[in-house]
């Protein structure tokens, strides 16, 4: 037993997982992680969109804007989540810190896929007048699709590991965070594995599913 303080034994984590996925508290603290994560996810991925598409157009916007969204790319995520942590109701601070996290790569991956936007393509719709909307559709839309979804592939891995962070430090109502923490607490370490193995996982099917959504999406055009 003393051994299984540090490693268990891998049958010890399988009574694990068989015993916690038969309480329901288990399927209860999944989803709220999930939708937490998943809804601070789609906030950033719509805020570095807008925010992308703005300093494009906008060098003023630019100027503002890009040197703060390089300070949350590079500023290291526990600080931020022990700073939102005195700003926000903690069981916000994981959506909010996975926002955080997304926004940036969705900026960067914007503001790459429309600079990759042909100049020729550009110069022939300035030409025939093509207008600004059809510009949009034809020529920027699919340079940057590409961008796009390798920016949200890219956040998807880091939203959720960041999230779990922010659940682990800020131990909010039903979560998985909460509960790696309370494992490494009680020193029950085949539980800390059971649900290391949980966040791993369910983060393998949130990637894959995300892929697999994109490919669709670009099998169709």
């Amino acid at each position: 037993m003393a051994k299984e303080l540090f490693i268990p034994a891998p049958l010890s984590v399988l009574s694990e997982l068989r015993a916690l996925a038969v309480e329901a508290d288990f399927w209860l603290f999944t989803l709220m992680t999930l939708l937490r994560i998943s809804l601070g996810a789609i906030g950033g991925v719509a805020a570095g969109v807008i925010l992308g598409c703005l300093t494009f157009v906008s060098p003023a916007a630019n100027a503002i804007f890009a040197p703060a969204v390089r300070v949350v790319r590079a500023a290291p995520v526990a600080s931020f989540i022990i700073l939102i942590l005195l700003w926000v109701k903690t069981d916000f601070v994981p959506a909010v810190i996975s926002g955080l996290m997304v926004a940036p790569i969705m900026w960067e991956g914007v503001m790459a896929g429309l600079g990759a936007a042909d100049p020729q393509l550009l110069e022939l719709a300035r030409a025939y007048r093509m207008g600004r909307w059809r510009s949009v559709k034809f020529i920027y839309l699919p340079a940057l699709r590409p961008h796009l979804a390798s920016a949200v592939l890219s956040s998807l891995g880091l939203a959720w590991k960041s999230g779990v962070a922010a659940e682990v430090l800020c131990l909010p109502k039903r979560a998985v965070g909460a509960q790696l923490y309370y494992t490494k607490l009680y020193l029950d370490t085949p539980g800390l594995f059971a649900w290391t193995a949980v966040v791993i996982t369910l983060s393998l099917i949130i990637e894959c599913t995300a892929r697999h959504l994109l490919k669709r999406g670009g099998d169709k055009k």
